[in-house]
């Protein structure tokens, strides 16, 4: 009996060392793994979440300045429309239509 307990004591110990093996070896792939996708990620060159806010709150901002100025620029056409009416004792040309804005 010594002998087959001296066999199983045996196999338990290989595999046990399997077992560790294979947990290591798993580790080294999860490392391998996460390593691959941190550069991959690094290489393309994403930003932030933060940063794209930042950009979005002064995208907003020139669209709000930008339909401000087209307000103004309308404002102004019209002044001049009507200063020249007056200058020349004609009657205004039709208003133009202010540029799309973006």
């Amino acid at each position: 009996m010594s002998g087959a307990s001296r066999i199983l004591d045996d196999l338990a110990g290989v595999a046990g060392g399997a077992l560790s093996a294979l947990v290591g070896l798993r580790d080294e792939i999860d490392a391998l793994l996460q390593a691959k996708l941190l550069e991959a990620l690094r290489r393309l060159s994403l930003v932030r979440r933060e940063e794209v806010d930042v950009l979005e709150e002064r995208l907003s901002a020139m669209q709000s300045e930008q339909a401000r100025l087209l307000d103004e620029v309308a404002a102004l056409r019209e002044r001049l429309g009507a200063l020249e009416e007056r200058l020349s004792g004609k009657e205004p040309p039709a208003p133009e239509s202010p540029p799309p804005a973006l």
